[in-house]
């Protein structure tokens, strides 16, 4: 798949990192639908990244990823989006951030949230039917580091309250893209 000569290079995180307590504590990476790993499908969507960092359990991939895991363990999306940040070796203008559970993006969307969040000062957030900002992300990499809170400030803070210091472009969910895997019941309706 080739890459948009329009569109800005990005770098990515996906945040594979949580306790999954609805799902009994399994591994989302390593859940399957399709015969292939939530993982597997949330590096399809971001394949045009130059580079992703997994913030989560190591899960054997055809890609080469960085996996972390975000500090203080355990301690919620902004200190995982923040962990994964921190481990890039490259940097780029824009970073894209996904949440593994969400098999039904592809990299149609990253490429509409990039386009959004290049002509939008901030970034760009996917929005679900009901207006509902979901887990997938194209930020400002310079515009989130201005908005960064202190390391100890991190732990359980909600990523809403992180992203309110942003203006973000809301870019619609086609389709099922806005689905997500929390229970073994949207498991079952997403396969």
């Amino acid at each position: 798949m080739d890459v948009d000569p329009g569109l800005a290079p990005f770098s990515a995180v996906i945040l594979a990192g949580g306790r999954a307590a609805r799902l009994g504590g399994v591994d989302k990476a390593s859940v399957e639908i399709a015969g292939r790993t939530l993982l597997a499908h949330a590096l399809d969507a971001l394949i045009d990244a130059t580079e992703v960092v997994v913030v989560g359990e190591p899960v054997p991939t055809e890609r080469p990823v960085t996996f972390t895991f975000e500090s203080p363990r355990y301690g919620g999306p902004v200190a995982a989006l923040l962990t994964g940040r921190d481990a890039l070796l490259h940097r780029t203008a824009y970073l894209a951030v996904l949440a593994v559970d969400m098999p039904r993006l592809d990299a149609r969307t990253f490429r509409r949230l990039l386009t959004a969040a290049a002509g939008h000062g901030d970034g760009a957030a996917l929005v679900d039917p009901d207006g509902r900002r979901q887990l997938a992300l194209v930020l400002d990499v310079a515009r989130l580091d201005a908005v960064r809170p202190g390391h100890e400030e991190q732990h359980d803070l909600p990523l809403h309250r992180l992203l309110s210091g942003l203006d973000l472009a809301e870019v619609a969910a086609v389709g099922e893209e806005h689905r997500d895997v929390d229970t073994w019941a949207d498991l079952r309706d997403l396969s």
